[in-house]
């Protein structure tokens, strides 16, 4: 392991100072989380711990994210860019990234109406959501629901009743191919969204995630 993780880290360009910028990235939703930086020491511990490692500039010393809040960042991969000079760390996050609370330190926009001083407090709906962010959304959502139990919710009905739960998507998914056959385009991105939705519930409740799905397209990719 050590032979290998020094071949690894001789692939990186370290700066003048000894430092990597590290972007890390949720790994199951590839929404980005944070952006530190590395020195050789960090990177080695980060590829023989498997867990992150970090460099900082303002203390001079190597960190060990998580270490005294439990949200701890396990690597699943590690990429660099084409010159060498800058890392992506794919993660399995435990709990908030950001020390403010939020998930992501990056939960303000730039050109909205967030508190622009360190540390300033997120606005609700800033910023908009992005395409990319709507699954991992919309699951965080159903868990919350899962776990919370709010009266009234449909959600929680669908997931207490199975076959509810599956007669709604083979409805859904008949109402899709429906629009596709003659209704506007918006229809038909409609309709998929509640197929979306109640797949989404369907698999929740046998405790199956988006990412496990779409792991196994990106094996089918592979073969076909």
């Amino acid at each position: 392991m050590v032979v290998q993780t020094a071949r690894d880290a001789g692939k990186v360009r370290f700066d003048e100072r000894g430092l990597v910028p590290c972007v890390m990235q949720d790994a199951r939703s590839g929404e980005v989380l944070t952006l530190a930086y590395m020195n050789e020491e960090a990177l080695r511990l980060t590829l023989e711990t498997r867990e992150m490692h970090l460099y900082s500039r303002s203390r001079r010393e190597i960190w060990h994210k998580g270490a005294s809040s439990g949200n701890v960042q396990r690597l699943r991969q590690l990429r660099y860019d084409c010159d060498g000079d800058a890392l992506v760390a794919l993660v399995d996050p435990v709990g908030p990234a950001c020390h403010t609370g939020e998930r992501s330190c990056f939960y303000r926009d730039l050109e909205g109406s967030t508190d622009g001083s360190v540390d300033g407090p997120a606005v609700p709906g800033e910023p908009s959501k992005l395409p990319f962010e709507a699954l991992p959304s919309l699951e965080r959502t159903l868990l919350a629901r899962q776990r919370k139990r709010p009266a009234g919710s449909y959600t929680v009905e669908l997931l207490e009743d199975s076959k509810l739960a599956g007669d709604k998507l083979r409805e859904e998914a008949a109402e899709v191919v429906k629009a596709v056959r003659s209704e506007s385009e918006e229809r038909v991105a409609e309709e998929g969204a509640d197929v979306v939705y109640h797949l989404a519930v369907l698999l929740l409740s046998r405790g199956v995630s988006m990412a496990e799905v779409l792991q196994i397209i990106n094996g089918r990719r592979r073969s076909r």
